[in-house]
């Protein structure tokens, strides 16, 4: 039987994750027995379409590709177009909704509310948005448990490098004491090319160029970024309920020429490192820029490539490498939540 999909939000990473279903839906079935049918999708600017068949995916990237909108899709019986997000949510037969809405990260919004409405309506929810994991987690995990539903957010953390999933299923029995990593691709290229002489405004521009850096590059730079993944980190890896105002955060804008030189003739390198650790207190949390030693497997992280390093009591520490963002990457991380749903049912 299908597993039926609403996708909500169908920018970069929903029209990547339609591409993977209509690159690997035949082998998913083939060799895994999964099939996904996406019975939805809403965009505020792209329009929507509903049916409760599925819809023509192929059909649905002509239209986006030809046109840049949903409302060129061809005609069916039985196809509803127009619902909000709420309808959408609320009225459809789906199985799982995928929340990819560009949210806003003091707020969480409006990607708690769709959590909300499909948990409400028994839904299992799939979200790459880090906002409503470490802004409301203890909220929705209880709303979700209570109406026996699955929430999953991999691609929150490093996109498809599972982060999450790694420590969850991969390292389970060992008592993990501190994680710590770098977290965001922008600020690594940055300093990799501010240690080869670059001024930090060089470096910037440099990035916002490649796509790294948005116009607005402040979330990045100044390590709010990172915090919001330290936040789900300290959540859901540690299981602590740690608050945006109990992690210190200090982003790169500050760094100087002088600083650079400083590590350098140490051995060391420069990282804007996240970090949470288990204390006699409870659990100790910042964002800050940090003089790696070359010996540290942070260190050879370059590029806008990202690492996390797990202290576990049993098998050591873990360090993982991965691609922290990418279109594909990111869809992938919603593949493997959804085919993670569907096997544990």
């Amino acid at each position: 039987m299908a597993h039926k999909l609403d996708l909500i939000g169908f920018g970069g990473v929903g029209q990547g994750f339609v591409d993977i279903l209509r690159e690997k839906g035949k082998k998913l079935s083939n060799e895994q027995n999964i099939d996904f049918t996406i019975v939805s999708i809403c965009d505020l600017y792209k329009g929507s379409l509903h049916h409760p068949d599925g819809l023509c995916l192929d059909a649905v990237m002509k239209a986006i590709n030809e046109t840049g909108s949903l409302h060129a899709y061809p005609d069916q019986t039985g196809l509803i177009r127009g619902l909000s997000s709420q309808e959408t949510i609320e009225k459809s037969n789906a199985d799982s909704v995928i929340e990819m809405t560009f949210t806003d990260v003091k707020t969480g919004q409006p990607a708690i509310d769709h959590c909300t409405w499909a948990f409400s309506n028994k839904k299992n929810v799939v979200m790459t948005n880090k906002g409503p994991v470490a802004l409301a987690y203890e909220q929705l995990q209880n709303l979700a448990k209570e109406n026996g539903v699955r929430w999953l957010f991999e691609g929150a953390v490093m996109s498809g490098t599972p982060a999450l999933r790694l420590p969850e299923v991969t390292l389970t029995g060992n008592d993990i004491t501190e994680v710590r990593g770098i977290l965001n691709g922008t600020t690594n290229y940055m300093l990799m090319r501010m240690e080869e002489g670059m001024s930090y405004e060089e470096a910037l521009t440099e990035a916002q160029s490649r796509g790294y850096a948005e116009a607005d590059p402040t979330a990045d730079v100044e390590g709010y970024d990172v915090l919001y993944k330290v936040l789900i980190i300290a959540n859901v890896i540690l299981g602590y309920p740690l608050k945006r105002e109990e992690v210190t955060c200090k982003g790169i804008s500050d760094l100087t020429e002088e600083e650079l030189t400083t590590a350098k003739r140490a051995g060391k390198k420069w990282k804007l490192i996240g970090s949470v650790k288990r204390t006699d207190a409870g659990v100790k949390a910042c964002v800050g820029p940090e003089m790696v030693s070359l010996d540290d497997p942070l260190a050879g992280v370059s590029g806008a490539m990202n690492a996390i390093t797990y202290q576990c009591d049993l098998s050591g520490p873990i360090t993982l490498v991965g691609a922290g963002a990418g279109i594909k990457e990111t869809g992938f991380a919603v593949l493997i939540n959804l085919i993670q749903i569907v096997r544990d049912n």
